[in-house]
């Protein structure tokens, strides 16, 4: 007769309490909660460093991947979106706002301010529409009984943050702009949304270049204030990234091609230029309405 074979045994595995549950439980991990009985090496630094890495290094490849097909594939992830695909890549509302903070952290950096424009501007005359601007802001300082120099310092604080909260208001302005230019083709509103939340996010990348140029340039030997040549150029640089890339992104996402393409991508340019403008301008009225 053949030997039997050895009978295998499983010892059970100690019992522990959940931590977050406070149910004893005898598996690896908690099936309520996820939680793990602790062991001694989560209490050593090397424990921690190992269990941060664990923590974020998902969390950053996948920015990585989402900031690269951003920039170098446009429109790919609009057209990830629209397929279903979620896993490998940062959601659109959560890259644009990544790409909000760091703009903002380097135009604060660098003390410029591209969205909005101190009192004092508002106030020359050598700014359009400076006469309708002098209009409301006397208006404002009579009903407040103040003074341009008193009331400057609060305006100026109050106009920087409404900048950095109200820059999304663009977003749905450009999706219902992009419903009205591919009128024909049956997207739904999501989708609009998601390629204005992925278009934002490369032209907020795109006005980090110039102010991070400006911040070098005196490192180089070059002028420390920008001169109207030098704005003009970045402004052109920046209107034709824009055009780039909106050509490049309406392909995949719409189907446009053809010459058709370059119109609409122009179209949208413009009409990117126009919100901005339009943006600018409400920053005064409803700061000086807030405060």
């Amino acid at each position: 007769m053949d030997a039997a074979a050895p009978e295998q045994t499983h010892a059970p595995r100690a019992s522990w309490a959940c931590p977050s549950c406070g149910v004893s439980r005898t598996t690896a991990f908690c099936s309520a909660c996820g939680e793990r009985p602790i062991a001694p090496r989560d209490l050593t630094l090397h424990g921690i460093i190992a269990l941060t890495f664990a923590a974020l290094s998902p969390v950053d490849g996948r920015v990585l991947r989402t900031l690269r097909a951003l920039v170098t594939r446009p429109g790919s992830l609009t057209a990830a979106f629209q397929r279903g695909l979620r896993k490998p890549y940062v959601g659109p509302l959560q890259i644009f706002l990544l790409a909000n903070l760091f703009f903002f952290a380097v135009q604060t950096a660098g003390r410029m301010n591209v969205f909005t424009r101190p009192l004092a501007r508002w106030l020359s005359e050598d700014e359009l529409g400076s006469s309708f601007s002098r209009g409301l802001v006397e208006k404002h300082l009579t009903n407040i009984g103040q003074t341009v120099a008193q009331y400057a310092p609060f305006f100026d604080q109050a106009v920087a943050v409404n900048a950095k909260s109200l820059v999304g208001l663009m977003v749905p302005i450009f999706a219902l702009l992009i419903s009205v230019v591919f009128w024909r083709r049956t997207q739904p509103l999501a989708v609009n949304f998601v390629f204005s939340l992925h278009f934002y996010a490369v032209v907020l990348l795109l006005f980090c270049v110039p102010l991070i140029g400006m911040e070098i340039s005196p490192l180089l030997g070059g002028p420390a204030v920008p001169s109207s040549l030098m704005d003009d150029a970045f402004s052109v640089t920046i209107l034709f990234g824009c055009i780039g890339y909106l050509y490049a992104a309406i392909g995949p996402v719409y189907g446009a091609t053809g010459w058709l393409r370059i119109v609409q991508a122009f179209t949208l340019t413009v009409a990117a230029a126009g919100i901005l403008l339009v943006y600018r301008i409400l920053l005064l009225p409803i700061t000086l309405y807030t405060t």
